[in-house]
This record gives C-alpha cells, sequence and structure tokens, in this order.
C-alpha cells in the first residue's frame, strides 16, 4: 500500500491510499500535473510498510524453549543448536494478513538474498513479536512460517524454525562484519 500526500496552495493536506498494482499510473499522472503546476502543490510519498525482518548471520545459534506463551501451538521440550546459519527475526503485522502471497515472495527473495550475502544454505526463522506495536495473527504468522520453509527447502536450502509460541533461551555467536546484520521492512 503506497500513501499518497499532496499539499495544495490553500495548505490543504489531501491524502489517498493506493495499491502499489495503480500507484505506477497515479505517480505518472502527478508527475505531468507537478510539470504543469509545479507551484500549486507539493506531492509526499511515503510507501506503508509491514512486516520486519532482522536477519543475523551466527557462526553459532541456539535455542532451547523457557515457557510457553500461545497454546494453540505443540509442546516443545527441545532445543536446537545451528552453525553457520541466518537466523531470521520475524515481526508480521496486521497489513501482512491483506496480501499473504506477496508477504511471502518478499520474505523468501530477502532470505535467499542474505544467505547468499553469508555465503550459507541454512536459515533459521523465529518469530520475533517485538520490533513492532503490529501484530499478525499467530496462526497466520505460522502458516507463513511453513510456506517460507517449504520454499526455501525447495530451492536447496536447510531451513529450520525456532519452536513457535514460546519465549527462548538463545545463544548467538555472529561475526562483526556489516552483512551479517540486516534489516528490512516490507
Amino acid at each position: 500500500v503506497i500513501r499518497l500526500k499532496a499539499k495544495v496552495n490553500n495548505g490543504a493536506t489531501l491524502e489517498v491510499l493506493f495499491s502499489v498494482d495503480c500507484f505506477d499510473f497515479v505517480k505518472n499522472r502527478f508527475r505531468l500535473r507537478k510539470q504543469n503546476r509545479a507551484s500549486n502543490f507539493t506531492i509526499f510519498v511515503q510507501k506503508i510498510r509491514t512486516m520486519k525482518l532482522l536477519m543475523i548471520y551466527c557462526h553459532q545459534f541456539g535455542y532451547n524453549p523457557v515457557s510457553k506463551t500461545l497454546e494453540d501451538f505443540p509442546e516443545m521440550t527441545q532445543g536446537g543448536h545451528f552453525e553457520n546459519a541466518l537466523t531470521a527475526f520475524i515481526q508480521t503485522e496486521t497489513k501482512d494478513e491483506e496480501n499473504p502471497k506477496a508477504v511471502e515472495t518478499k520474505l523468501i527473495k530477502n532470505l535467499k538474498w542474505a544467505a547468499k550475502k553469508n555465503e550459507t544454505r541454512k536459515v533459521v526463522l523465529h518469530s520475533f513479536a517485538h520490533l513492532s506495536e503490529s501484530k499478525a495473527d499467530p496462526h497466520f504468522t505460522k502458516t507463513l512460517f511453513d510456506a517460507a520453509q517449504l520454499r526455501m527447502e525447495n530451492a536447496g536450502y536447510e531451513c529450520s524454525q525456532t519452536p513457535f509460541g514460546y519465549f527462548l533461551d538463545i545463544n548467538v555467536k555472529a561475526p562483526g562484519i556489516s552483512q551479517a546484520r540486516i534489516f528490512k521492512s516490507f
């Protein structure tokens, strides 16, 4: 979704939300009008971002389930340990539920890109609902994670998930290089 704000001569602000599909048409139309009447208004364009994705390449990443926070999900008592893996701390937001396929595709593209930058084929998905105040339904998030894991595995990656609906003790050992820590919002 794109938010378009236009400030007109009388000081009023017009604000309209557009889907990404029709935004190019609108943008081109406003460019033409802006060229003809540049002094009459100013355009501010802001893309409304949704999912938050913090990717950390880890020499070592480990977890142990501590306390269950969501009753609808399976019991997990086993911990896990990974070496040379990209760990994705993912926050889905309410807006993501409007277009799940597009969100899934962007997530996959970003995971593959960051894994390639860090020369790994191992990816760990971790639900991290602390990157924003807006939170998607947990069942939506789990479904997205399952679909992402399947797509990553079909593309030749080793992909795992941390236990969903738990607070975890985590252990992270990450190198001090720029591509080891990447934040995306889309």
